[in-house]
């Protein structure tokens, strides 16, 4: 540990390495958090001089505030839970706060071969022993072997051969603290043969008098022929900074949907998404739409890690950008020499809206097979003038007109959402947010 050590925040991870013990009691998990610390020390924090973050200067927002890693469990009132409500959504709801499972204020599904609780009373559990931090991705992200070392706990679900949850889950993320703190919930979801599930998350963070950062990790398993739809939502604050790791493995013949809406509010947001292509026939299709205002960073950074032959992934992501809003994309195709008859296809579409308002875009392909199809493409720039032209042209307003083009140009994702209330109701905060 040497070139961040000047830093408050690492100087307060690294003082007591005893800290670990006050994480999680379970001895079991001692040697893989020790390995992580180890692998964090090698990795540092990250700086502009890290390739994946040349874009992205995170340790400018860890200075900010004298952070303190906040292990407590507290409860909240549901009036706070409300804030995150989704009108006309039927649903199961589960609410976490810091991570931990508020069980009074959640409706979780029921039946056979259906396993949902808290990750830390589940240790022993079948999917846990065999795919908890198995994902070799997470090793490459030195915030997510932090979160490995110090998490204190977050949610485990696991559905047996055949289950299908017969509705949404919506799964609620309350950050809230007495003191700025840095918050690292891990949560482990297991889907295995043939079962399905179509998963919600959003955040509140209640708290006007200090700042949380969240730097959270998901691990997620589809198993053979398994099929899951994941929608993450991050509607957030000014006193709220999120890094959210998302890490999916699947195997053969499973389908992964993946959405990521990004909205504004939140000063920094990062997000990486690697999905590791194990089994043949496998369908992934990554989802991104961020709009970003004042002077928001928004950075998403995907990995398509194609292992083996006849795979399709389709990654589409689309931002908006107002004020002086900066935008970051990299999307990373990794085609292995195995991984024969792969299509992959990658698209980055950003519309500047603001007089400042910046995108960095890096689409990559990596191809080291001979029968594949695989393309990626990036675009950015201003509204059509002669679209401009055709609204005015008959009495739209120019606010009106733009907030009509932002709905259109949006369109390409939000229509992909198959929960109609969920897509209604992204719909609905897209026209505030232009309208406003």
């Amino acid at each position: 540990m040497t070139s961040d050590i000047t830093l408050p925040f690492y100087q307060a991870l690294t003082t007591d390495v005893n800290a670990l013990s006050t994480c999680q009691a379970q001895d079991d998990l001692q040697g893989v958090r020790r390995e992580a610390l180890e692998r964090f020390a090698v990795l540092g924090l990250p700086t502009l001089k890290t390739e994946a973050w040349r874009y992205s200067n995170i340790q400018r927002y860890l200075k900010e505030f004298p952070y303190e890693l906040l292990y407590a469990t507290t409860t909240v009132p549901a009036s706070v839970v409300a804030q995150a409500a989704i009108p006309e959504l039927d649903c199961y709801r589960i609410v976490l706060v810091n991570g931990h499972l508020q069980a009074d204020h959640s409706e979780l599904p029921a039946g056979k071969g259906i396993t949902i609780g808290a990750l830390s009373a589940h240790t022993q559990a079948p999917g846990f022993t065999k795919w908890f931090n198995k994902q070799h991705h997470l090793a490459q992200e030195s915030l997510a072997t932090l979160n490995t070392a110090f998490f204190t706990d977050g949610l485990y679900i696991e559905l047996a051969a055949n289950t299908v949850i017969d509705k949404p889950i919506h799964i609620v993320h309350v950050y809230t603290a007495t003191q700025h703190a840095f918050i690292q919930p891990r949560h482990l979801w297991v889907l295995n043969r043939s079962a399905a599930a179509t998963i919600i998350e959003s955040a509140v963070h209640p708290d006007a008098d200090v700042v949380t950062f969240a730097n959270s990790v998901l691990e997620t398993v589809v198993e053979d022929n398994a099929e899951l739809w994941h929608y993450n939502i991050q509607l957030g604050d000014q006193h709220f900074r999120e890094v959210h790791t998302t890490a999916a493995q699947q195997q053969a013949n499973s389908r992964y949907h993946h959405f990521n809406f990004t909205l504004p509010g939140t000063p920094f947001t990062r997000n990486n998404l690697s999905v590791a292509l194990n089994g043949s026939y496998t369908e992934t299709n990554l989802n991104g739409l961020y709009l970003a205002n004042g002077s928001q960073h928004v950075d998403n950074h995907t990995f398509m890690d194609h292992i083996m032959p006849n795979c399709n992934s389709n990654e589409l992501y689309k931002g908006v950008l107002l004020d002086s809003a900066n935008g970051v994309f990299t999307g990373r195709i990794l085609v292995h020499q195995e991984a024969q008859k792969t299509n992959a296809f990658q698209q980055n579409n950003n519309l500047l809206l603001g007089a400042k308002a910046d995108i960095n875009s890096q689409p990559q392909l990596e191809i080291y097979a001979d029968d594949v199809k695989c393309s990626h493409g990036f675009t950015a720039g201003q509204f059509s003038e002669e679209s401009m032209f055709y609204l005015r042209s008959r009495g739209i307003g120019e606010d009106a007109a733009k907030a009509l083009m932002v709905n259109a140009f949006s369109h390409d994702i939000t229509d992909e959402v198959k929960v109609p209330a969920l897509q209604h109701y992204l719909q609905e905060q897209i026209a505030a947010i232009m309208n406003n």
